[in-house]
């Protein structure tokens, strides 16, 4: 194991004597302390000017990683997406999308705000898929009464159910068959090619482009990377600066995600066993009904008790969202076997009280 994964620790917050274990998201990770030694010791230049040597090797790392030309370093994964379907759309085409999508549902609809591109959203299964039928019959006929197809946007983890790739592909096909291109919001595609054994270049392969992000599971602090040919990402660059995205010494925070790549991959599949974990022990709890994938696992509570819940394990040092019927546990690289049995053990001692 290299002294880089050992390194790997993370600083934490704390709260009173023990640290606090936040599941609200894996959003909410800290670099580790050799993330903080990376952006040290980066080389910079001035990343509008292409100039930033951490930046470059970042954005070409990412496009091998998942099997594309070239990518392009960003602030988040929601202006890697929309970068994305504003270089693939022009006004009055349409994305066909899935209705939990992000694209759709936490992305303030930028395409069609900014974009003037028709968003039309279909119905997704439990596991957030769509069927093959669905995508043929969305796309609509050349009649000037409809916004023009052009892009089928998928989505791998979709709140942490993994799609299958030979599922993706005949979407995929069916959308190339009437005409679309199609982009993947990855956000999480390293937690599916974890899950499913698999190499991130074949859930990448049947897309155009597709954005991965790096402060999500991956423990890196900012960022996406946007990853496609290099046509499109050279399109792409333009639209980057029209939305304010060209960073100058970004160099310091594509160290982190440099980094994330490098050594915080493989030890996904630590957040999937916690999980699991964690959802074992909440399964005992008879008032709670549980389900999960990946590093999500999803609470439904019998009664409205969320607030109440959530404030109880907040005074134990416990950080959840509040929702209710169904609360979502996030398992990261700040939460460890112990820290997941102290969850178990406070939300047994809520329902007890």
């Amino acid at each position: 194991m290299s002294t880089a994964y050992n390194n790997m620790q993370t600083s934490t917050q704390v709260i009173g004597n023990k640290a606090i274990v936040d599941l609200r998201s894996d959003t909410v990770t800290r670099p580790s302390a050799a993330m903080y030694d990376a952006m040290q010791s980066a080389p910079l230049g001035d990343d509008v000017y292409g100039d930033d040597e951490t930046v470059n090797t970042l954005e070409a790392k990412a496009a091998d990683m998942v099997g594309k030309e070239a990518g392009l370093f960003v602030c988040s994964g929601t202006q890697s997406n929309l970068v994305a379907l504003l270089t693939h759309c022009q006004r009055g085409e349409e994305i066909i999308v899935g209705d939990r999508y992000h694209v759709n549902v936490a992305e303030a609809r930028g395409a069609s705000v900014l974009g003037g591109i028709a968003i039309s959203p279909l119905t997704t299964d439990a596991q957030g898929g769509l069927q093959v039928d669905q995508i043929s019959a969305a796309i609509m006929p050349d009649d000037f009464h409809y916004p023009i197809p052009k892009l089928l946007s998928l989505e791998n983890t979709v709140s942490g159910h993994v799609q299958l790739p030979e599922h993706i592909d005949l979407l995929c096909k069916a959308g190339r068959a009437g005409g679309l291109l199609c982009h993947l919001d990855g956000a999480r595609v390293f937690n599916a090619a974890v899950a499913l054994e698999v190499s991130a270049v074949d859930l990448a392969k049947p897309f155009d482009s597709i954005s991965v992000c790096l402060s999500k599971g991956l423990g890196a602090p900012v960022g996406s990377v946007l990853c496609g040919s290099e046509a499109f990402i050279a399109r792409a660059r333009r639209h980057r600066k029209l939305l304010g995205g060209g960073m100058r010494q970004a160099g310091i925070l594509a160290a982190c995600g440099l980094y994330a790549l490098e050594y915080q991959v493989t030890r996904l599949a630590e957040d999937h066993a916690n999980a699991r974990r964690l959802a074992e022990g909440l399964s005992k709890i008879p008032e709670l009904s549980i389900s999960t994938q990946t590093n999500m696992v999803f609470v439904k509570l019998t009664e409205n008790r969320a607030a109440e819940l959530q404030g109880w394990l907040a005074s134990k040092g416990i950080s959840i969202n509040a929702s209710f019927p169904s609360i979502r546990l996030v398992t990261h690289i700040n939460v460890n076997a112990q820290g997941v049995e102290r969850v178990i053990d406070e939300f047994s001692g809520f329902f007890k009280s």
